[in-house]
Order: C-alpha cells, then structure tokens, then sequence
C-alpha cells in the first residue's frame, strides 16, 4: 500500500482530515506478525493452560478476512451435530481469545481477573440458539476504534519489577482473553543500552552511575531519576534479556502488537567526556529529588549525536527482538522543556521520530499524553501543537493518560489531529484502596468518538499498579468491545455472580452498594490513597471522602453474611479481606479525628483512649487480617525481590528497592508514602509504629505544656521510616489466619459504632 507522507513538522492539518485513512495507515504499520496458524496455536494453548482438558470442547480458529482490513473481529456459534460445544473464530488470536472469555463469562458464569481465576465450568457446556458476532465499535461514523492498549510506563517498575516468566504467561493470558492488542515490552533494554554506551566509548562506572536500581527503571527511561538504588548487576541484564525473549514471542504469537523503547533524547554524563563538544543540557530536578540523582542530561535536538546515538540503539534493539513498528519514547515527563518555543518543541520531536526512521521506515511514535494536563501552565496550545506537529500527521499515537479525569483531547481539538487513545489511569502507585471513576468510563469513550472530528483510535487501560479493584479493569475491557454504555446496576449484579461462581442476594446487594459509592467518585477523581492509615502523621491530615461511609460498612456487613455460602470461593474471600480492609482504613481516620480533637482540647484521657485503641488494637486486627491472604502479604513483594537475586549481595540490593519504593521512595522520604500499599506486616511494622510515635509525642506535648512541632516529629519519625527499610525482619510469604474469622471479630468489635457514626455525618 502506498504510503502517503504527513505534513512537514510546524505545519498545520487540513481541513477535516480523514480518520479513515489514519486508519489505514496505523493498520499497514502494526499488522500482526504473527501468521495464521501460528496466532491458531497460541490461542489454543492458551485455552488448554486455562481449561485443561475441557478445552477439547471448545473449537478456536483464526481467519483475518473477518476483519476486511478493519478493527478485530470474533464469532461464536455451536456447529450443528459437531462433538464441540462451541467455535470461536477470531480476526487475530486476540480477537479469538476473547471470544473465549465471551463465551466463558456470558454463557459459562466465568470470571478471570488478577485476584483468582473462577472457572466451574457446566458439564456438559453450554451450546448457543444463535450465533453471537462482535467487533470492536465504530469511531464518530469514520472508521472503528482498533486498538485496546494496556500498560502504564510506571507498571514496568510498581508492579511488574520482580516478575518471572510464569506470572508474566498469566499476565499475557489475561490480556489476550481481555481483547488488549497493543502493548509495551520494555523488558531487557538496560542491557541493550549498556552495549550501545560501551560501543560508544563509556566505561563500566560511568554506566552504573546512569541505570538507577531496578524498583526504580520507569523514572530512569524517562529521564526523571540517575543512580538511585542502583546500579544493575549483570545477572539483572541477562534475567531480563531472557524475560523480553519469551514476552515478546507470547505476545506476538497472540496476534498483539508489541510497542519497544526508543531514544527519548536523555543521556548519561560519561557522553560528555567521550564526545567533548556534544550540545546537551542538564535538565532541572525532578520532584523533591536534587542533583545528586536527578538532572539528567538532554541532548539537543540538532545535535549530530542524537540521531547517532537514537538510531544505533534501535538499530540494536530491532536486531535482538524483531519489531511490529511501535515505539515509545517520553522526553518530557513532569520536566520542564528548557524552551517554551514552539519551535524548538517542534525540533525535539522530530529529532526524536527521525532517530526512530532512521532505524525503521514505517516507526510509529507511541507517546504518554500525561505531560499536557500535569503541567497545564507550559503546554498551551502553541507548544502541545508543536510538539504534536512535529512529527507527521498518522505517524504519532498519544495516549490520552488521565482521560476519565482529566481528558486532554478536548482542549486540544483532539490532539490537532494525530490519533489518540482514550485512556483510564485509575490508578496512581499501585496504591490500595477502593476507588473508581465508572459514570465516567462509562460514557467517556463513546463521547470522546462523537467529538467534532475525532482521532479516537482506541481505549485502553493504563494504572501505575495493578492487583487491585479488579472490577474497574473487567468493566473497561468490556467497553473495549461495547457499541454503547452498560446498564451499571445490572452489570454488578452480574459481575458478582460470575466473580464468586453461584448467585448471591446479599453480595449482590453489596456490590451495587460499593458500585454508587466508592467506585463512583466524579468530578476530578485522582486515586492517590491519602488517609491518614498510610500517611506520615500530622495534625492537618485529610479524611474526607468522595461517598458515604454507611455504604462500605453496610457492604462489609452484606459480605459477611454471603460468608456461609461463598466462603470457599478464592474471589470472595480476597474481596472480604478488600472491604474489610477498606472499612478498616475509614475507621483509622475516624480515629484520628478523635486524637486530634482530643490534643486540642488538651483531653488527655480521650487522647490516651483513642490513640490506645488504634495502636494496640485496630492496626494488630487490620495487620492479622492482611496477613490471611497471600495477595496482601509484604513477604510475597519481598520473597519475589529476593528471588530475581543470583547472590545473597543482590538479594539485599533487590529487597532495600523494593522495601523503599513502598515507603520513602527515595533516600530522604522524596517521595513519601507515594506507592504506600496495605500489606500484613508492613501495616504493624511501619505504618503502626509512626502512629505509635505520633500519638506519645502528643502526649509528651499535654504533659510538659511545650507546643508539637511537625518538623521536629518528622525528623524523628524519619528515623523509625528509615529503620524499618533496613530491619532485615524476614516477612512470611505464606497466609496465616482464618479471614472469615478475622473479619467477622473486626466486624463485631467495630461496625455498630463506625455505622452510627458515618449516618450523624460530621460534628
């Protein structure tokens, strides 16, 4: 297919410039690699590791022509008199895949999600009256929308930073049965990069003073963090090698388009010594970080050592993995440009996608949108149109990063014409806590497609960490393949039943209950926890919340007495632990209140009592119930840390990154209790131990009449945050505890009170 060029960097789009024919040309540059049989086989595989035997029943099959050219297509129908149950054909393995969890979840009463598989099939399986055919949506009536992209830039480091291959297989199978067709393996490149720096004359110490620790790669690759918890031991390089092999084979085999890094432009310092006259820039620090592991260098872009060194690193990479075209580079995350001029914004993003041509004729730029509405006083239109324009028109996709919130496509008259995917963040640091945005998610895609000439090319999820809330992800990649919003209330209902494998009336109830409430804040939602469970304390601490309390206790008391019937249910029993905890985490603030009014009014009994019962005995309860279930256990984030480790050296080295990224992020507190998480044995040793400090400060305070001071409290407290990174204390990897029992105590202890306080509402 002849390949029309874009208009020239600066320029502006015509009048009214088809989306059909943006279409194309994304399709003739991501065309599955993967051939017909081989897409046929790794579905099917795929269906054995998830069926086992049963999956004789089912027939899959993979045919392109489905398609015509267009968005993923599937079709399920029952062969007449045939000894399957069911065929399934697919446009792509991915199309295939999902109309296996199709007919798995509507038929079968299935459910698949990071928290447990449940998967009690009929016997004999269901055969369909009619046949069932259903195909990604259209796009403003100009095309369809083809991509369901999955993957944060930051997941790489919150979530999937300690993965091996079998829980990476799991991921990709989640995926593909998900419908997601475009996705990141960024895995292994660090050991690329450090062949194209020793190529180019740097030296070993030069390299380890450049790649930060491995719990902290996301910020390295895009030019936020240098060094910290670093450097990479060569066994990380090869792990990661051997990693990328086996995800980008999977991933492809599936018929899924692979998006691999490029040269963002940011560079380590040995560069100057090596290249004395290269034109580079320190940028300024990032976040509460100062020079000493921030500021990194910025080639510029009319520098003849940016494409050299952009296009030999690519070069590089296509030789060791293979490419579908895709690339993504990030120069300017939560960093200032030293310039605002149009011009030059212009210059780096097109130094940036001539680096990628250079290596790769059809290269498309895949690029995070977050820049634009995190620093809304810099990206005004002129310079969010250079910058866009600077490459041509069809050959970048944004992803619109925090649409369900904060969409960007709106002010930017949908991107001034390059394609973008409508995002769902959701999520920020791989936080706990129930949250979600599903009015907005709900309707968000469809308007973003009925936008005045629309570049909507696809939906996709994109949280900073998974593991958590796994409904909002289950409800977004339905709508991937949905002409028009669900009816919400009937949809939980529904999602409960499959998710806990029998009908239930009071998990039913209680799931419409979290549905209204916690999981439809609106608005400007950001899901970064802040109650005071998982902050530093102070006397100026947020509790409030976006829903009724009531709701989540009334919840709490619903699934508790589903318990009976669904307790052995492995779903269940995670999201009793996940209610319960969230229960627990509105009664900690409510606690706090009590403390803080008690120091107030110089009550010192009240202080005493209030501060009593949550140290000695809420924190230990929550503690013990988190340590029932072996997904919110701090051993197993350890455990897997310690387990990428060829030697005991790196084992420490591994565990103090992961122990630090869930605390201080970084050597003084610089990014404090961002990725906090609810994890048994992190709440008793950390997050207890700091309220325990802060509550006897108070109290110091009462006794001897002298004022508190936050920052004296801060830098002692520091000291117990830093104490616990380095404690050595071996957490269990293994659960202990009945979470039925544990709950049902928590439960009679707290609830009657917490419930008549939530309904008087504020004193």
């Amino acid at each position: 297919m002849a390949v029309r060029r874009g208009p020239e960097p600066g320029s502006e789009p015509g009048p009214g410039l088809a989306l059909p024919f943006l279409l194309l040309l994304l399709l003739a540059a991501t065309a599955a690699r993967a051939g017909d049989a081989r897409q046929e086989e790794a579905v099917r595989a795929l269906a054995r590791r998830l069926l086992g035997p049963r999956a004789a029943a089912v027939s899959l099959s993979v045919d392109p022509a489905l398609a015509a050219g267009g968005p993923d297509i599937y079709r399920l129908w029952s062969p007449p008199g045939a000894a399957v149950a069911v065929a399934v054909t697919g446009s792509s393995g991915v199309a295939a895949a999902a109309g296996l969890y199709r007919y798995l979840r509507d038929f079968c009463g299935c459910h698949l999600s990071w928290s447990g598989a449940q998967l009690r099939l009929p016997d004999p399986l269901p055969r369909l009256r009619a046949e069932i055919r259903a195909a990604a949506p259209g796009s403003a009536g100009q095309g369809a929308v083809m991509y369901r992209y999955y993957q944060n830039v930051c997941a790489q480091s919150y979530s999937f930073v300690w993965w091996d291959w079998a829980r990476w297989e799991r991921e990709i199978d989640w995926m593909a049965l998900s419908g997601i067709n475009l996705a990141p393996a960024f895995a292994g490149q660090e050991a690329v990069w450090q062949r194209v720096y020793r190529n180019l004359g740097l030296n070993q110490s030069e390299i380890d003073k450049y790649f930060t620790g491995p719990a902290f790669l996301a910020w390295n690759r895009m030019g936020n963090l240098r060094r910290w918890a670093g450097p990479l031991p060569p066994a990380w390089h090869l792990k990661q090698l051997y990693l990328q092999y086996r995800i980008v084979e999977r991933m492809r085999s599936l018929g899924m388009t692979t998006v691999l890094p490029a040269f963002a432009g940011h560079v380590p310092q040995g560069i100057l010594r090596v290249f004395p006259r290269v034109n580079a820039t320190h940028l300024g620090h990032w976040s509460h970080f100062d020079c000493t592991y921030s500021c990194t260098y910025l080639l510029d872009p009319e520098d003849p050592m940016f494409q050299v060194i952009g296009t030999l690193f690519l070069k590089e990479l296509i030789k060791e993995f293979g490419t579908d075209h895709v690339y993504s580079a990030d120069t300017f995350n939560e960093m200032t440009p030293l310039s605002s001029d149009p011009a030059y914004l212009s210059r780096v993003s097109n130094a940036i996608f001539r680096s990628m041509t250079g290596a790769d004729p059809k290269a498309l730029w895949l690029m995070q949108g977050w820049l634009f509405q995190h620093q809304p006083d810099f990206w005004q239109p002129a310079q969010v149109r250079a910058l866009l324009h600077g490459v041509p028109l069809g050959r970048m996709i944004v992803l619109d990063l925090f649409a369900e919130s904060k969409p960007v496509y709106q002010w930017t008259e949908s991107f001034y014409g390059q394609p973008f995917i409508w995002c769902m963040l959701h999520n920020f640091g791989g936080n706990h806590g129930l949250f979600g945005t599903v009015e907005a998610i709900n309707h968000g895609p469809f308007t973003a497609r009925r936008f005045p000439n629309s570049t909507m090319v696809g939906t996709g999820l994109v949280p900073e960490g998974i593991e958590q809330n796994d409904m909002v992800y289950e409800l977004m990649n339905e709508l991937g393949w949905r002409q028009e919003p669900l009816d919400l209330p009937s949809w939980v209902t529904r999602y409960a039943e499959r998710r806990y494998g029998a009908p239930n009336a009071a998990a039913a109830s209680a799931w419409r209950l979290l549905l209204r409430s916690v999981y439809n804040c609106t608005g400007v939602c950001v899901n970064h926890n802040r109650s005071p469970l998982v902050r530093r304390p102070s006397l100026h601490m947020d509790t409030e919340l976006w829903y009724n309390a009531s709701d989540v206790y009334e919840a709490w008391r619903l699934l508790l007495s589903a318990g009976t019937e669904l307790g052995s249910s492995p779903t269940f029993l995670y999201d009793l632990v996940d209610v319960t905890r969230q229960a627990a985490q509105q009664l900690v603030g409510d606690y706090y209140l009590s403390i803080r009014q008690a120091f107030q009014s110089h009550a010192l009994p009240e202080l005493l009592t209030a501060g009593g019962v949550l140290v000695y005995d809420l924190l230990p309860e929550l503690d013990s119930l988190l340590s029932s279930h072996s997904l919110f256990l701090l051993g197993r984030w350890l455990e897997n840390a310690r387990a990428m480790a060829t030697s005991d050296q790196e084992a420490e080295q591994y565990e103090l990154n992961a122990r630090n990224q869930v605390t201080l992020w970084g050597p003084s507190g610089n990014i404090l209790d961002y990725a906090n998480k609810q994890l048994g044995g992190l709440v008793l040793d950390y997050y207890s131990v700091r309220w325990s400090l802060f509550i006897s400060v108070l109290v110091e305070s009462l006794n001897s009449g002298r004022p508190f001071h936050q920052d004296q409290f801060n830098q002692a407290v520091f000291q117990v945050e830093r104490g616990f990174i380095y404690n050595k204390k071996r957490y269990p990897a293994v659960p202990a505890g009945d979470t039925m029992e544990i709950s049902r105590k928590l439960f009679l202890k707290y609830y009657p009170s917490a419930l008549q306080r939530s309904l008087a509402g504020p004193a």
